[in-house]
C-alpha cells in the first residue's frame, strides 16, 4: 500500500487549528519505534526503513520503501501485526539486522475528510504535524489533498526527513 504523507513543524496552537478545521480526535497514543538497518544494504542510502512500533494497542513490524516524489514523504508501506516485539527484535538480530535507533513520541490522532492528521510530540525534536492518507485511489489526487490540508493548517513547508533522520541530523549538529 502507498502511504501519501506530508510533515511540518507544528506551532504551539496547532491543536486549535486542527480543531478549527473540524477534525475529530480519534486517539492519543505513545509510540516507541525501534529502527533496524539491513545486513544487505544501508537503509540510509537506499531511503528505506524497517521498524518495530510498540504502542498501547500492540506492536507492528513495518517496512517502508524509498520516497516516491520530491515534495512529500509518500512511499510503499507494508505492515504486519506482531505478538511479541522483544522476540521479533531477537529474530531480526539473529539474521543480521542491527538496531540503529529508537524514537519515542506522543501522538494525537485526528480524522478529517478521509485523512489522518497526527500531532506528534517527539522526544528530542519537538512538535510536528503529519497529514496522511493510505493509498486507495489516484496517487496524484491524494498527494494534492494532503498538501492542500497542510496549507489549510497555515503550513507551507513540508519536511521530507523522517523523525529518525531528523534525530540523526540533530546528533551531528546539522
Amino acid at each position: 500500500m502507498i502511504e501519501v504523507e506530508v510533515k511540518a513543524r507544528a506551532p504551539e496552537d496547532m491543536a486549535g487549528k486542527i480543531a478549527a478545521l473540524g477534525a475529530t480526535l480519534q486517539a492519543v497514543e505513545n509510540h516507541h519505534d525501534l529502527y533496524f538497518n539491513s545486513p544487505l544494504r544501508d537503509f540510509k542510502k537506499s531511503d528505506e526503513a524497517l521498524r518495530i512500533r510498540i504502542k498501547e494497542e500492540g506492536a507492528r513490524l513495518t517496512y517502508k520503501g524509498p520516497k516516491l516524489d520530491q515534495t512529500t514523504k509518500s512511499r510503499l508501506e507494508m505492515t504486519v501485526k506482531i505478538d511479541d516485539p522483544a522476540q521479533m527484535e531477537k529474530i531480526l538480530s539473529a539474521i543480521g539486522f542491527v538496531l540503529s535507533a529508537q524514537v519515542r513520541k506522543r501522538r494525537s490522532k485526528y480524522s478529517y475528510e478521509g485523512v489522518i492528521l497526527a500531532l506528534d510530540e517527539v522526544e528530542g525534536l519537538g512538535r510536528f504535524v503529519e497529514v496522511e492518507v493510505e493509498g486507495v485511489g489516484d496517487y496524484e489526487e491524494q498527494r494534492q489533498k494532503v498538501l492542500t490540508i497542510l496549507s489549510r493548517l497555515g503550513l507551507h513547508e513540508s519536511i521530507r526527513s523522517s523523525y529518525l533522520e531528523l534525530l540523526e541530523e540533530k546528533k551531528r549538529g546539522l
